[in-house]
């Protein structure tokens, strides 16, 4: 399973139920990557999205408390175990864990790679990415040149789970 998300000097991605950054290029290629594929979220992060709704061309996995939610064009699960259980239908690589926090937390434990936006800035957040993924086992394993949106430098970055022994 995979892990994406766009994140500042201080893991922050959201405040007040929005993205701290909306950088074109981030964008693009977050759509690049999750186009075709499973993304799973939670119901806030569903509900940042225009109108509310899923994301188009994706199948959509929302976990919530709301035992009695139903969305449209969406799966939707009360609990880790049955997400889990409707994911063993997709290969693996085909899974991307999009937020928000909350989610990022329960799940990052099951990801093997993380798709990273690093972002060379900070605002204020009240939502944040799990620190986890910069300690062992995890591992960076690409960082693309800096680039440059009004004013904002950014690298996109690959993490890998890497489970080698240690002698």
């Amino acid at each position: 399973m995979n892990i994406i998300a766009a994140l500042d000097k201080n893991c922050g991605i959201g405040y007040q139920n929005r993205l701290l950054y909306r950088i074109p290029e981030d964008m693009q290629y977050f759509k690049a990557l999750t186009t075709g594929k499973v993304v799973v979220m939670g119901r806030s992060t569903l509900n940042s999205f225009p109108g509310g709704l899923p994301l188009p061309n994706r199948i959509n996995a929302v976990l919530s408390r709301d035992a009695s939610l139903r969305i449209e064009n969406a799966a939707v699960f009360n609990s880790i175990a049955a997400l889990l259980d409707f994911l063993k239908a997709y290969p693996a690589e085909d899974v991307f864990v999009i937020g928000g926090e909350t989610v990022y937390e329960q799940l990052i434990d099951l990801c093997d790679t993380a798709y990273l936006t690093e972002i060379d800035a900070e605002r204020p957040a009240d939502a944040f990415f799990t620190k986890k993924i910069f300690a062992p086992p995890w591992r960076k394993t690409h960082r693309s040149e800096t680039k440059e949106f009004d004013g904002l430098k950014y690298a996109f970055c690959v993490y890998k789970k890497d489970l080698t022994p240690v002698d």
